[in-house]
């Protein structure tokens, strides 16, 4: 069978354990459909916030971010990883002793106000719908390429799929829907990358084959070939960055806390029974994502060094079926500048100007067939990229259901509401969400990296600050949380828009604020929240004894006595 043939199979035969699994595992209670009536055994949560966690970005964006940035692109790298890490040891335990249903629920009772309970449902919808364009997109990505219809036609497709076993399935259907894209997405991740490696580098594992010698006899490290082989075309060193270090540290940072503060993450951690189990189905859920994360450089720079070998001043008549396959598609485009016939595949620094533009979303689904691996590998490939998009879009869509129906209908506006008419309300928000996503999808404001590092920037100047200060001072008062996730997230979303949306001419680093990206503005508006936070605090009432009493119980456990306050 063709790639084609094969890709029809598997994302068919995917699409069905799916839709079989929602319906096996359907949510019959707003229990379920919100938090999986806290049931779920911590390995199998682990994995399915692996699958939540590790979206279209981890899987198509971001080995493609580092083959294109070098080490530029490692801050993907670190910040995610990072950031899991700090979610996991820092809130997730003590979100989970809180024992609610979503963010906005903790935001709205720990500062004692429907005003904080709006701000934090606004700020989870806007977070959500950001992150989920970049889902869409890839979604449509794959589609496009692999099943030779349009993107947007591909985009229209993922959001039948998600609609059904979302709406259908709540958090319940999801979770165990996410337990089998992660075994799809991480077989489909690893398989490849293994083959590779052991072409190029003779290593079965592709983290040595990272590190090692490429096996051509020659003695020469992987990463000094592909140093030699970018500047040669004008490109910087693969292992040199370009960004500065302030911009370098802060896109990082953003990524890092903007995971602490992601609500569709989050949430996850209310799906077990008790505290125990929430810190151990993140230590399994860090496992499971390790696995795709030390696999992410490898993949990178296999892709980049098939690339130059390949396209670097090739005749255009003799390129590979590959390469035309993708430029059907438009994500890839020659534009013969001086009439050779070849393609001139130059950088910044070359005399001769480049005729090749690639979207960096391709190079993880591309190089299966770059290496020319069997087609059922590659239809593998595309199976497991669908498997990534969906699972996050699933999450980040049940987050703004029940944030519209528990939150802002339930608990914001209509206390009377039965929980039959919820859970009607949540199938009903989570509808329109989808349908919003798709727009988003079609026309997504950016590339999906970059879209979803948007997302986290809008999370970290938002939720995470208040987040922190619910938990650790006792002394934050509603006034000063509110004030300082509107400041945050004003300031965060404005920065965006300017340069990427109003004025993108001005998009670089001469123009950015002390040199910080759009990517990288979400630590400022994080510090912004806290500044604000902490100043509107010191001129207004503190917090009630009772919430005074709710924050020591979920930060002692119980008979431990009283313990020193953080202040702030």
């Amino acid at each position: 069978m063709n790639v084609q043939a094969w890709t029809f199979v598997m994302v068919v035969a995917s699409f069905a354990i799916y839709i079989g699994v929602a319906l096996w595992a359907r949510a019959h209670s707003t229990g379920e459909f919100y938090i999986a009536g806290s049931s779920v055994n911590p390995v199998v949560n682990g994995m399915a916030t692996a699958a939540d966690w590790m979206s279209a970005a981890s899987f198509i964006s971001m080995a493609g971010l580092i083959s294109f940035m070098g080490r530029d692109g490692s801050v993907y790298l670190m910040g995610w990883t990072g950031g899991y890490v700090l979610l996991a040891l820092l809130l997730a335990p003590y979100l989970r002793k809180f024992g609610k249903y979503t963010v906005p629920d903790f935001v709205g009772d720990r500062y004692y106000s429907q005003l904080a309970r709006v701000v934090a449902v606004v700020c989870a919808i806007f977070v959500s719908f950001t992150y989920v364009a970049g889902q869409m997109r890839g979604v449509g990505i794959v589609f496009s390429r692999f099943l030779d219809v349009d993107i947007d036609i591909g985009v229209l497709i993922g959001m039948g799929i998600v609609f059904f076993y979302a709406v259908l399935g709540g958090m319940k259907g999801i979770t165990y829907t996410q337990v089998a894209q992660y075994c799809l997405l991480i077989f489909a991740y690893m398989v490849p990358a293994i083959f590779i490696s052991l072409v190029m580098t003779g290593h079965v594992i592709p983290q040595l084959g990272f590190g090692g010698t490429v096996s051509d006899g020659s003695g020469q490290y992987l990463l000094e070939r592909l140093d030699g082989l970018n500047q040669a075309l004008g490109f910087a060193a693969y292992t040199d960055g370009s960004k500065g270090m302030l911009d370098v540290l802060c896109i990082t940072a953003a990524l890092m806390v903007g995971t602490a503060g992601l609500p569709h993450v989050i949430v996850r951690f209310y799906t077990v029974k008790k505290v125990a189990a929430a810190r151990i189905s993140a230590g399994w859920a860090l496992l499971f994502i390790a696995l795709l994360y030390t696999t992410a450089p490898s993949v990178a720079a296999f892709a980049r060094a098939n690339l130059l070998n390949t396209v670097s001043d090739a005749p255009y008549e003799s390129v590979p079926d590959w390469f035309r396959n993708w430029e059907d598609t438009g994500l890839i485009h020659f534009e013969d500048k001086n009439g050779d016939g070849r393609i001139q595949y130059t950088g910044p620094t070359s005399a001769i100007p480049n005729e090749l533009k690639i979207d960096r979303d391709i190079m993880v689904l591309a190089n299966p067939e770059i290496a020319r691996l069997p087609a059922w590998v590659i239809g593998l490939v595309a199976a497991g990229g669908l498997a990534a998009a969906l699972s996050t879009a699933a999450g980040l869509l049940l987050v703004i259901s029940t944030a519209i129906a528990h939150d802002l209908v339930k608990r914001g506006f209509g206390h009377n509401i039965t929980e039959h008419r919820e859970l009607i309300t949540a199938r009903v928000a989570a509808g329109v969400a989808v349908c919003i996503a798709g727009y988003f999808g079609i026309n997504p404001p950016g590339f999906v990296a970059q879209v979803v590092a948007f997302a986290f920037g809008l999370a970290a100047s938002s939720f995470f600050p208040a987040i922190i200060m619910g938990i650790f001072s006792r002394r934050m008062n509603r006034e000063g949380a509110v004030s300082g996730m509107i400041a945050g997230i004003t300031f965060t979303a404005g920065y965006i828009i300017w340069f990427k949306f109003l004025h993108p001419e001005l998009n670089s680093a001469e123009h950015w604020w002390w040199g910080i990206s759009p990517e990288g503005i979400g630590v400022l508006g994080m510090l912004l929240n806290f500044s604000v936070a902490i100043l509107v605090k010191r001129f207004t009432p503190g917090p009630p004894p009772a919430v005074v009493e709710m924050v020591e119980r979920i930060r002692y456990p119980r008979g431990a006595g009283k313990a020193h306050e953080i202040s702030v």
